[in-house]
């Protein structure tokens, strides 16, 4: 073979290199992991002083991102019929994956969010089979339902409870104010962004678009509230975190009007991205309530850069 086809050849494979791996991060929905991730920070600031411990950290970051990342392909497994009609270029589908190289990857990536959350603690290792459970039941039956949401919503909370988990059992602090009520706010959030997004890939209902954004209002809503609840918070940290859950809500509002007015699918579609980055940005706004620590909040919000920069190249949603 002469050079230049040995170039052209070396060039195909390094293509089909590049297309597999997107592939995979499509069906990941990879930037999406980054909104995990700022969760884990979040309980995990709810009760401890710092990142330290930062083996424990590490640990639930892997679990996390393990468990949501299954959580993704095993959705997609799920839908793969569905999607055939809908969204046919998804990575199943078009044939680029699979159905049993998606299943074997998801499997693993749970196992691997498991074992990570093991090495935590008692208390981890029970929310991240929680989560397992919780996961599956969405993806294969409840997705559909009307339990739907919340199920979604679950998930969210558990996440954010699995942060709080290192270092406590079930009955110590991991159950106690304030991560609990923190985690609860999240998941109604994210079930009302759920509700938002359940038909985003045909013409959405208008009325079942503004009750998502009305549920997902109420959970910011309710972090708002907490700001007051958590206790021995100088009043700085209060006007700081209302100031930024005020700017947040302003941003999503921006995606959500237009959806609203116009339910099409594309619009639908940006609104629901411009809402998963948000969870970066409210995650960081309790950290900084709880912390006061401008530079720790700041580095959770930074989550947000590489996922909105991923989602411009691999779907989000």
């Amino acid at each position: 073979m002469s050079s230049t086809g040995s170039e052209i050849a070396a060039k195909e494979r390094t293509t089909s290199s590049k297309d597999r791996l997107r592939a995979y991060l499509q069906l990941m929905r990879f930037p999406a992991v980054f909104t995990a991730l700022a969760d884990i920070f979040l309980g995990f600031l709810l009760t401890h002083d710092s990142v330290w411990p930062a083996r424990d950290l590490v640990a639930l970051m892997g679990a996390s991102s393990g468990l949501y990342l299954a959580g993704m392909v095993f959705n997609d497994f799920f839908d793969r019929d569905l999607d055939a009609r809908e969204r046919p270029g998804r990575p199943i589908p078009s044939g680029r994956i699979s159905p049993g190289a998606a299943a074997t990857l998801a499997s693993a990536l749970m196992v691997l969010g498991v074992v990570c959350a093991a090495l935590v603690s008692h208390a981890a290792l029970e929310i991240a089979l929680l989560l397992v459970g919780l996961i599956l039941a969405y993806d294969a039956y409840l997705k559909r339902t009307p339990m739907g949401p919340i199920a979604m919503g679950g998930c969210r909370f558990l996440n954010v409870m699995l942060g709080a988990s290192a270092g406590s059992g079930l009955a110590g602090a991991t159950w106690s104010s304030p991560p609990l009520f923190v985690a609860l706010a999240m998941g109604v959030y994210v079930a009302g962004v759920t509700w938002f997004a359940r038909q985003e890939a045909q013409q959405s209902s208008r009325g079942q678009l503004v009750a998502g954004a009305a549920t997902s209002h109420a959970g910011i809503a309710g972090l708002a509230a907490l700001a007051v609840a958590i206790p021995a918070l100088p009043q700085a940290n209060r006007w700081v975190t209302w100031a930024a859950l005020g700017v947040v809500t302003t941003w999503v509002d921006v995606g959500l009007v237009p959806a609203i007015r116009d339910p099409a699918p594309h619009k639908v579609q940006a609104a629901v991205k411009r809402m998963l980055l948000t969870i970066v940005l409210l995650d960081a706004a309790m950290v900084y309530c709880k912390s006061g620590d401008p530079i720790v909040a700041v580095c959770v919000a930074a989550l947000v850069i590489p996922a909105a920069t991923l989602g411009r190249w691999i779907f989000i949603t």
